[in-house]
């Protein structure tokens, strides 16, 4: 019989974290940069006396709110292409809960994080236990299968033995491109603190390599005869590009063979904005040069991207009838949607074999010099938009200018998340590094801007990490801004105050609706109220100032590059202007009847744009 170590569940979990490394240029390094953790009676016995054993190796990191360390840990993910990630453990019922919705964000972006909360008495001797919730028709349910939705593997643990294989399993979903996605091991707290005697070679280093899939012959075969025949080639990039750190292969790509890219929100950064073929911003909230591109396309290479629908308008942005899709994606879920050509390959290694095989194959000429003309047409737009001027309440877009003029150099990276903000910036920030644009659009998660920018900071502590953030999403989670001044981490965090939800009351707007709701003054409220963020800011211990105009903006900005903490910057906007040019139809049902007029006006409309719809 081998070597065996006696140690509680929660032990071995600690230590067999702590084993688990991977190779970042060249040098072996942790594959876990630490665990997050909030305490309670359902983990602070069991797995905070495992970690306090490790915690020189194994840093543990206090966050204020479970949610918040959970949108940390996925950002960190999501800055460190899915190379390295996190751990975050919670006590049992409300703890663990907080978590789910970071579990959705982590499930809809393919992006690795282990979720360790607390969970019931797997003995029942107890129950019901403090901050459980009884199921009166199964014993066996507790609110941890809330994660099971939104984990891409799902384990109890009810024995300790159970861990072996559970562990083993997490670190082959946390790793694997195709399945990568956040993993839940629900940890029966009494089991936490049970020994067993493991075996020693769950413990021993074990280094893991990305794994990069090369196409089948025939699937390859049918993408060049496909590009071949091409008149107007399009690429569209996503997350994918990035994740496979493909950025280079991606433009070389485009250079040889002259077609232009368009991106995602998650492709955006993997071929710089200034570059001739890069066409910016795709779909709803696309460029007019991509969506232009786009709409005549008769053949478009999609290289790891979902495909959801902001970046295909809803299925009626491409408009060539003869259009065919080639989906060069790892996951064959993705490379196969609406009928796409499938390529399953990683998209290193696709882009390589695609290019070699096309040889000195190259898009028409004026197919090539179409799409440089309206790039050149397109920035001219942005430059306007993102222009200052002597409103009394400046825009999203002129806002966004004044911090790329500041702050968005080539050591920047710019976060953001949910609300109006993500359409402006997808359209008119100039990124400029891979990973230098880090938005949170897949399941668009008000309240992961700061708590994200922290898990961004950890990734990447040499980067100006810089927030944009509307005040609805600063009121629903800004806890993790005092925990960036307790970690040392300095972030830029620049409030845009419309006082409301302005993103969607333009779309109630835009539907028909009645001002109803969003913006504050259109509230059921008793009082207006009139929220003064740069005091809130600064009680939490950030250098905070508040802002008038768009010079003044821009000198906080630069005044704040010498603070030694985290820094607010809060500047009232406009809830209803937005960037006219780009953009694109979204497919947001209208009532099919109402009392009100503009509502069967929209209905019109609505019918009408559905009608360019693609089904399959």
């Amino acid at each position: 019989m081998g070597k065996t170590i006696r140690l509680t569940m929660a032990q071995a979990v600690a230590h067999f974290l702590n084993a688990q490394k991977t190779i970042i240029d060249g040098k072996t390094v942790p594959i876990f940069a630490g665990v997050w953790g909030i305490f309670g009676h359902g983990n602070v016995a069991g797995m905070g006396e495992a970690l306090y054993q490790v915690r020189e190796e194994l840093p543990t990191l206090r966050a204020h709110n479970e949610q918040g360390m959970a949108h940390a840990a996925v950002a960190f993910a999501k800055a460190s292409f899915r190379q390295r990630f996190m751990a975050c453990t919670t006590s049992i019922g409300p703890g663990a809960l907080n978590m789910v919705t970071a579990a959705g964000v982590a499930h809809v972006n393919r992006l690795p994080v282990l979720f360790l909360p607390g969970d019931i008495f797997a003995n029942r001797i107890p129950d019901p236990v403090l901050q459980q919730i009884e199921d009166f028709g199964d014993g066996t349910v507790s609110v941890n299968d809330a994660f099971r939705c939104v984990s891409r593997y799902f384990d109890r643990i009810t024995r300790p033995e159970q861990i072996i294989s559970a562990l083993k399993r997490a670190m082959q979903v946390l790793t694997d491109p195709v399945d990568c996605g956040p993993v839940t091991l629900s940890l029966c707290q009494d089991v936490q603190a049970e020994a067993y005697d493991y075996p020693a070679s769950l413990f021993e280093e074990k280094v893991w390599a990305t794994r990069r899939p090369r196409p089948d012959t025939d699937e390859l075969a049918a993408a060049i005869e496909t590009l071949r025949k091409a008149r107007t080639p399009l690429i569209i990039a996503g997350g994918g590009v990035l994740y496979s750190q493909a950025t280079v292969e991606l433009q070389a790509f485009a250079e040889t063979h002259g077609i232009p890219v368009a991106v995602t929100q998650a492709g955006k950064s993997a071929i710089a904005d200034d570059h001739p073929l890069c066409m910016g911003s795709v779909g709803v909230t696309g460029t007019s040069a991509a969506n232009a591109f786009a709409e005549e396309a008769d053949v478009i290479l999609a290289v790891g991207t979902r495909l959801q629908d902001f970046t295909t308008g809803s299925w009626a942005l491409f408009k060539n009838g003869g259009v065919t899709m080639i989906g060069l994606n790892t996951a064959p879920f993705d490379a196969a949607k609406h009928d796409s050509q499938p390529l399953v390959a990683d998209a290193r290694e696709g882009l390589k074999l695609l290019s070699q095989a096309l040889g000195g194959w190259s898009a028409p000429s004026a197919s090539t010099q179409t799409a440089k003309s309206r790039k050149g047409e397109w920035m001219a737009a942005a430059n306007r938009a993102t222009a200052p001027t002597n409103a009394d309440l400046p825009s999203d877009a002129q806002v966004i200018g004044a911090v790329q003029r500041s702050i968005g150099g080539e050591n920047s990276v710019l976060v953001c998340a949910a609300g109006g903000l993500p359409g402006e910036l997808h359209k008119l920030w100039q990124a400029k590094k891979p990973g230098g644009y880090h938005m949170e659009y897949g399941f668009s998660c008000m309240g992961y801007e700061i708590a994200g920018a922290l898990g961004v900071k950890l990734a990447r502590p040499e980067a100006d990490v810089v927030v944009m953030v509307g005040d609805g999403s600063y009121m629903m989670m800004n806890s993790e801004l005092s925990t960036s001044i307790m970690l040392g981490q300095k972030l830029t965090i620049i409030v845009l105050d419309n006082r409301g939800y302005g993103c969607i009351n333009r779309l109630q707007m835009g539907t028909g609706g009645a001002n109803f709701n969003n913006l504050l003054k259109d509230s059921m409220i008793e009082m207006m109220p009139d929220i003064d963020f740069r005091a809130h800011a600064e009680s939490m211990g950030a250098v905070a100032v508040k802002v008038s105009s768009i010079a003044d903006l821009e000198t906080a900005i630069e005044q704040s590059k010498g603070n030694d903490r985290t820094s607010v910057i809060v500047i009232d906007t406009d809830p209803l202007i937005t960037t006219e040019e780009g953009g694109h139809w979204w497919d947001v049902a209208v009532p099919e009847v109402s009392p009100r007029s503009e509502v069967n006006k929209a209905r019109i409309a609505y019918v009408k744009a559905r009608a360019a719809q693609a089904l399959g």
